[in-house]
């Protein structure tokens, strides 16, 4: 069973380097991306598993991050904030069919209407879903995540923003505005494939997980409500 870590950052908004991370998608990806190791290739945050999802917590905002590779917290600026990290080993070997779970995400619900729809219809590549569509959108991902959704409740998110830079080069860069729509699911639902669902915790669901979509957490409950 492949080991994944969660770690849960409380940014102290004292701190600048903290603000800023929350006002942008980019800086959080670059600043989580920080505590690992250097030189894993094109592709790390998928070898990594890396995944986050920035939300607000009793204590104020807070980090979640996920990962199959432990992070190194002493990477994390002065005086950042608090943090610590735990294995989801537990976790993992309790879930089992038939175990009743609560689930949270932040995801990308987006629709990609095809090229001719697009033209006769003048609609963009990428439609970002609300409300009953978005809640249709997240049921079909769970079901292909081994979840059955008994509950679900929708709620808007800020667009995860931020301004990218590409290429090696100082010259031959290339900026590029990251907008990814998000919408926060919650609810409960029933486990049908364990061994499915363990994969797709550990990938992610949907698109933008480099910035802050797809990170799916559970907690068992005894109840569906």
């Amino acid at each position: 069973m492949t080991t994944l870590w969660l770690t849960r950052v409380m940014p102290d908004l004292r701190n600048r380097q903290a603000r800023a991370d929350l006002a942008s998608a980019v800086n959080l990806h670059h600043r989580v991306m920080k505590l690992y190791p250097d030189g894993i290739g094109d592709q790390a945050r998928k070898q990594l598993g890396v995944l986050f999802r920035s939300e607000d917590g009793p204590r104020g905002p807070q980090l979640l991050i996920q990962s199959r590779v432990r992070p190194d917290l002493g990477k994390l600026p002065t005086n950042y904030g608090t943090a610590e990290t735990k294995p989801l080993t537990p976790l993992l070997e309790a879930l089992r069919p038939g175990l009743f779970v609560r689930y949270r995400i932040a995801a990308n619900a987006i629709r990609k209407p095809g090229k001719t729809t697009r033209a006769l219809y003048h609609l963009n590549s990428v439609i970002p879903l609300t409300g009953a569509a978005a809640e249709e959108w997240w049921i079909r991902q769970a079901e292909n995540a081994g979840l059955k959704i008994h509950s679900v409740h929708s709620t808007p998110l800020d667009t995860a923003r931020g301004t990218s830079t590409r290429g090696r080069q100082p010259d031959a860069r290339t900026r590029q505005t990251v907008v990814h729509a998000r919408t926060r699911f919650e609810g409960t639902a029933l486990i049908q494939d364990a061994d499915l669902l363990r994969q797709r915790l550990a990938d992610g669901i949907g698109k933008g997980k480099a910035y802050g979509c797809g990170l799916l957490t559970l907690a068992p409950t005894q109840h569906l409500s």
